[in-house]
């Protein structure tokens, strides 16, 4: 899954650039601003995370099914989870094959 980090505590601010953010293409550790919020990407996370972060009693789940995104508020922070796009798997595993 692929983890973009947006921070700020602010849920109306978030709602009103949660749309932005999702039409942003960016690289993984790549940051942003949009709307004087700073946005980055995290990178990948595995399915693992969405539960341990769900055990914490800080930290507010919401599903959001128009996107498959899980989005996870803690903190100054909102995380935004992903799918991870088709076949990025498929290319980390070969070229994991391919090194081994």
């Amino acid at each position: 899954m692929r983890c973009i980090s947006v921070y700020t505590k602010d849920f109306g601010v978030f709602s009103d650039v949660y749309e932005q953010i999702l039409a942003l293409n960016l690289a993984e550790d790549e940051e942003a601003e949009v709307d004087g919020i700073t946005v980055s990407d995290a990178g990948k996370v595995d399915e693992g995370y969405i539960e341990n972060m769900r055990q914490k009693p800080e930290v507010a789940v919401l599903r959001v099914k128009k996107h498959d995104a899980t989005i996870l508020q803690h903190g100054d922070v909102f995380e935004i989870l992903l799918p991870s796009p088709a076949g990025s798997e498929e290319a980390e595993t070969s070229e994991e094959t391919e090194t081994a």
